[in-house]
């Protein structure tokens, strides 16, 4: 066997054997990728309003919308807790405790509508908002 196929062959043995390994199920997958979302639009935000980028209105409100958006999907993603997960960043404690975990995704909800994208300094204030909302959560429903 030619060297480049050898070494073509154990690289996608190897990346098979690595995803046949993953206990990620397709539940946790969905609520990560929502919540690598919200961070993300974030971290445009928060950049913004903490000075490290420039201040871009259609990005600002580009990224509030996005966050608008995924704060409505929030409940129907974490809805399924699926099956036992050591990969996942969710306690199950989202699903024993539903009604509470409904009100603090409604709390983010609700500050990422009232965001105000107008200015850095107004990003800034209303990035208060959502960070409480967003620890709120996490220090009680996450990993």
């Amino acid at each position: 066997m030619r060297p480049v196929t050898a070494a073509l062959i154990t690289s996608m043995m190897l990346a098979g054997a690595a995803f046949a390994a993953d206990p990620t199920q397709p539940e946790a997958i969905a609520r990560a990728t929502l919540m690598q979302e919200v961070g993300r639009n974030s971290k445009i935000l928060g950049d913004m309003a903490g000075g490290k980028s420039g201040y871009d209105a259609a990005a600002a409100e580009a990224a509030r919308a996005a966050l608008i958006k995924a704060a409505g999907e929030i409940d129907t993603v974490f809805a399924t807790e699926g099956a036992p997960d050591d990969v996942s960043e969710a306690l199950p404690a989202i699903w024993t405790s539903w009604g509470d975990f409904t009100t603090k995704s409604a709390a983010f909800a609700q500050a990422a509508a009232g965001l105000d994208t107008g200015s850095a300094e107004t990003i800034k204030v209303g990035m208060g908002a959502i960070g409480g909302s967003c620890k709120g959560c996490h220090s009680v429903y996450r990993e």
